[in-house]
């Protein structure tokens, strides 16, 4: 459908260069559009926890409870736990393909190009958690260096949206790719340094479910029904042994194949038959719904189309809009409702919400621009076309922006509510503050760039 609205002489004229960035624009798009529906729903939550209907608020998500169950077992959760344990499986499990695309063929495919986002990305991760530890060493609250590692890459480029076409593509494809090499970053940190006691029984039959799914991709399994089942099985058993969900998604995700079942010169070969024999149908006249052979070939083409694309690519391309309208903002709504009070507010000079504070805000800039003006430095990466290093240090200040995976975080790190808080206090107002500061300092490199 959109290529159909395209002109055929527009898209003939179009580069080589601008059909191979298309797929990335578009992702970037529905990044953005999701990103700023993110900031729209978190301040809808914290206008209804302040508002003379709070109570409202923490009653539906923290005690409307929702049962499913399957003969003899039950599984009874909170909407809050629905959404966080549940819903943020389908995140992680598209976080998941976008690792294994991003390591097949994208930015971090080969070790030349993955240098610059991973060693920005390392130093992103390790700074912030430095300056957490330093305010709270030894303190109760030390369990929680975690939180301001994260980077949100749809509050990013919904920040880079408003800045109009003068971002240069390079700069958004760096910034994906840094926050790719963050989120594994982070799926590590939960699964080794946030998961609770294991159930051995549970793990074992979570093993079997992965090993399944290993199965089906050896075996050439294209269905997506096969992995979505054998995926909500995976989900159930690490619930159950104390494996956070969220892993379960990662690793779903990564046994998707990513391989296609029809060469290229097949496809081709194949597509102008089919194409050539709706042509001859349709020189009979009549209209496609009553011209079989016209169906038949339009029907072959599809078919083989499906064959020449990947498992990945589809589910990817699928999912996609769903994680950024609905998980995502959902997970904000229910999360993000945080009660200004003066206790509440109080806390902000404590420990816990100025380590977080100052991981993000101070320690990702320090952290993303020292590490990737070292890695260009010592000449193990090159700085992308069209960046120099006053990009890399705008690109920090928006990887500064940690909210939606810091504030998951926040929820596995503290045992303590008051803890959890403080920490969603920070992460809210760090991630404004880097909001504006990233918007205001790329906006003056562009404008200098421009002049």
């Amino acid at each position: 459908m959109l290529l159909t609205s395209v002109p055929p002489s527009v898209e003939e004229d179009r580069t080589v260069a601008e059909k191979v960035m298309a797929p990335f624009r578009n992702f970037a798009s529905i990044e953005a559009a999701g990103g700023l529906t993110l900031v729209a729903c978190a301040v809808l939550a914290l206008v209804w926890a302040n508002s003379p209907w709070h109570e409202s608020y923490h009653t539906l998500w923290d005690e409307t409870s929702l049962s499913v169950g399957l003969g003899g077992h039950t599984l009874s959760l909170t909407l809050h736990h629905w959404i966080n344990d549940g819903l943020m499986a389908v995140f992680f499990f598209m976080v998941g393909l976008e690792i294994k695309r991003e390591i097949l063929v994208g930015e971090i495919a080969s070790p030349r190009r993955a240098a610059l986002p991973v060693a920005a990305a390392i130093g992103g991760m390790a700074v912030p958690a430095a300056i957490y530890a330093l305010f709270n060493l030894g303190g109760p609250g030390a369990h929680g260096w975690g939180i301001p590692m994260a980077t949100d890459i749809a509050f990013a480029l919904g920040v880079l949206t408003l800045l109009g076409s003068r971002v240069p593509v390079s700069l958004k494809v760096f910034l994906t790719a840094l926050a790719i090499v963050d989120d594994i970053g982070a799926v590590l940190v939960i699964a080794l340094f946030y998961t609770p006691d294991i159930t051995a029984t549970w793990l074992w039959a979570a093993l079997g479910a992965l090993a399944l799914l290993v199965a089906f991709n050896w075996a050439h399994v294209r269905p997506p029904q096969a992995y979505a089942l054998v995926s909500v099985v995976l989900w159930f058993f690490c619930l159950r042994s104390g494996i956070h969900a969220s892993v379960a998604g990662v690793l779903a995700a990564l046994t998707v194949p990513a391989r296609t079942r029809c060469p290229q010169e097949r496809f081709v070969r194949l597509g102008r038959e089919f194409i050539e024999a709706y042509r001859k149908a349709g020189a009979q006249g009549g209209s496609v719904l009553s011209n079989p052979g016209q169906m038949d070939a339009i029907e072959e083409l599809e078919a083989v189309s499906r064959r020449a694309s990947t498992p990945l690519q589809r589910i990817e391309h699928q999912l996609h809009p769903w994680v950024a309208f609905a998980v995502m903002p959902l997970f904000a709504l229910a999360n993000a409702g945080i009660s200004f009070t003066g206790e509440s507010l109080g806390h902000l000079t404590g420990p816990v919400s100025l380590g977080v504070f100052f991981g993000l805000v101070a320690g990702k800039q320090i952290g993303v621009t020292l590490g990737g003006w070292l890695a260009v430095r010592l000449g193990a990466a090159d700085l992308p076309e069209g960046l120099g290093t006053r990009h890399l240090y705008g690109a920090s200040c928006l990887a500064s922006i940690g909210f939606t995976m810091s504030m998951f975080i926040a929820n596995l790190a503290y045992p303590e509510p008051l803890f959890v808080e403080q920490g969603k206090l920070a992460v809210l107002a760090a991630s404004a503050v880097a909001a504006v500061w990233g918007y205001g300092v790329l906006r003056g490199i562009l404008n200098r760039a421009r002049g």
